[in-house]
């Protein structure tokens, strides 16, 4: 795993059972390798926000039983939560690398990934800043102080 992978976008996309959306950064690094990762949730399944580089998920594909489901993807989350897999399959589906299997539930097969490829060539080569996402900000402690204030007058 490089040392850091610059976020370059943010997306949204349904689970694949459709109960929650996710969100999910696709990044790079310095030698231009494509990572992704799981970042938000809005169900209550745990996740792991890890980055997995697009060349594991490539090889976990090639290797995979059709149809393709997130068992393929099992061995990129080596002790994280059993969502992990089936998120990044969202992800993927939203981005057009694999596409559902008419008539079969949860089953994929592999799209062309060129378009996804051009699309990374555009993000990474752009000269705009990519989007960061930043944690909500702490409670300021003035407020925390005129809280206590509060509570001790009442």
């Amino acid at each position: 795993m490089p040392d850091s992978i610059k976020n370059l976008k943010t997306f949204k996309c349904p689970s694949l059972s459709g109960k929650s959306t996710l969100t999910y950064h696709l990044g790079c690094d310095e030698e231009q390798k494509v990572y992704v990762r799981i970042y938000n949730n809005t169900g209550n399944g745990f996740f792991s926000k890890e980055w997995v580089s697009l060349d594991l998920v490539n090889e976990a594909l090639k290797n995979a039983a059709e149809p393709i489901t997130s068992i393929a993807f099992f061995k990129l989350f080596k002790r994280q939560s059993v969502n992990t897999p089936s998120f990044l399959l969202a992800a993927l589906k939203n981005e057009k690398l694999v596409q559902p299997i008419k008539g079969k539930q949860r089953c994929h097969e592999l799209a062309d990934p060129k378009p996804f490829l051009g699309k990374m060539q555009k993000l990474m080569s752009s000269k705009t800043k990519p989007k960061t996402v930043r944690k909500k900000a702490p409670m300021k402690k003035k407020a925390a102080v005129s809280r206590k204030k509060t509570a001790k007058t009442v």
